[in-house]
């Protein structure tokens, strides 16, 4: 033997983008190089990042297999390094097949020349006993990060690598993936949406606060929301006689359906009628003094849901909106998109008055700072602050088991940092 290790240094040009930025896709082909060339594998870690790249090793008894790549050039830069009788040019062809390579360049080294080395001799024999007295599980471990970031900041969720859902529709890509800590969640465009554990911070507040200050809404529209959540705290309501729910993407629709079902529980009650449609022209269209309550459940505002962020928009929900009306939006974080959610403030006192567009704040673990806001518009008189009877309130938290929302911190939700205050005015 000449060397103790044999090093490829591989670029592969001219790949697929999408693969490219697919964490779970490159986890698993690089895990299938290293087996494809009979090597065995110890544990694999891979990060994705927000929008584009991936980074990622996969550990091997004979060394190691490494990657990052660049989607936006269609590119990837590979290290395989390996000792013992394991041919690594079976897991580059392996690799150039997987990522639909129509280039490659690959330099080969040796590595560790053993007429430059001298051997030492030490006693191993403790080594030997701990590495006797060590139990390998059997299956490799598996480390996948997924990242939600801007150009400032970012969160990431370890999640186990499994994709149930991955469709790109005409406004978005839609992932169901699977976390350890919050379970299946849904991705939309790479951003976060929902998890099942933690999905009832968002769901209970953008819906209980306004339905309990109101204390008679009967007429809903509900713009977005497709993953269900919303419209199942609101029908929990039994004054409700019908909630209009129109979601642009059916896709998101079916995949919650399908994988997330105890978000999307309410889409068979007789009292929701589901459309598919464009919200924004569908809230335009709508008769003038329709809606008891109006809730934008939206997005971030980029892809389908920039034009959720506009006055025109806002000037239609209010006119939708009767003289005792309530508007509730998703309005951002004021500490991760502090410009959204203070332009999106001065809309609605601009429309509904400086008196009249209150802000509360929650926490979502799994938002960007944790730190989100509902933002209101009133039209009636009504005090968001207040309750229309507090002991039914007190009584309806009890008796659906909400496990968020509650009276204490209805009232609370309103009261704002200074910080936050500085940044409304």
């Amino acid at each position: 033997m000449s060397a103790l290790g044999n090093h490829i240094l591989v670029e592969f040009m001219g790949c697929s983008p999408e693969i490219m930025n697919d964490v779970s896709a490159i986890e698993r082909d690089m895990v299938g190089a290293a087996q494809k060339a009979g090597a065995t594998v110890i544990n694999s870690t891979f990060h994705h990042f927000n929008p584009y790249g991936v980074s990622g090793v996969v550990v091997i008894q004979e060394s190691h297999l490494a990657i990052h790549t660049w989607p936006e050039y269609g590119y990837a830069a590979v290290d395989l390094f390996t000792c013992g009788e394991m041919d690594a040019w079976i897991s580059f062809d392996f690799l150039k097949d997987c990522f639909q390579a129509k280039n490659y360049s690959a330099l080969e080294m040796k590595r560790g020349s053993v007429n430059l080395l001298t051997r030492n001799d030490f006693d191993i024999s403790t080594m030997r006993q701990k590495a006797d007295e060590w139990v390998n599980p059997g299956m490799y471990t598996r480390n996948v990060w997924f990242t939600d970031k801007d150009e400032n900041q970012a969160l990431s969720l370890k999640y186990t690598g499994e994709v149930f859902h991955d469709v790109q529709s005409p406004f978005q890509r839609v992932r169901i993936l699977e976390s350890p800590k919050y379970g299946k969640l849904l991705t939309l465009d790479d951003m976060f949406m929902t998890t099942e554990n933690d999905e009832f911070h968002y769901h209970e507040m953008i819906s209980h606060p306004a339905m309990m200050a109101h204390g008679n809404v009967k007429n809903v529209l509900v713009i977005g929301g497709g993953d269900g959540g919303t419209v199942r705290e609101i029908l929990k309501h039994e004054g409700v006689e019908k909630v209009t729910m129109v979601e642009i993407d059916g896709e998101v629709i079916e995949a919650c359906k399908k994988h997330l079902p105890s978000i999307a529980a309410a889409f068979d009650d007789p009292r929701l009628e589901l459309i598919v449609g464009d919200g924004i022209e569908y809230v335009k269209q709508a008769a003038a003094g329709a809606y008891d309550l109006l809730v934008v459940d939206g997005s971030d505002p980029v892809g389908p849901a920039e034009g959720l962020f506009s006055v025109e928009f806002y000037q239609n929900c209010y006119n939708a909106l009767n003289e005792n009306g309530i508007l509730i939006a998703q309005g951002e974080s004021p500490k991760f998109n502090e410009n959204a959610f203070a332009e999106l403030n001065a809309t609605l006192r601009g429309l509904f008055g400086e008196d009249k567009a209150p802000v509360s704040l929650f926490y979502v673990p799994t938002y960007p700072t944790g730190m989100w806001s509902f933002q209101y518009g009133i039209k009636g008189n009504i005090n968001m602050k207040s309750f229309a009877d507090q002991a039914a309130a007190d009584a309806f938290v009890d008796a659906k088991g909400l496990r968020y929302y509650n009276t204490e911190l209805h009232t609370a939700s309103f009261a704002l940092p200074n910080f936050v205050k500085d940044l409304l005015k």
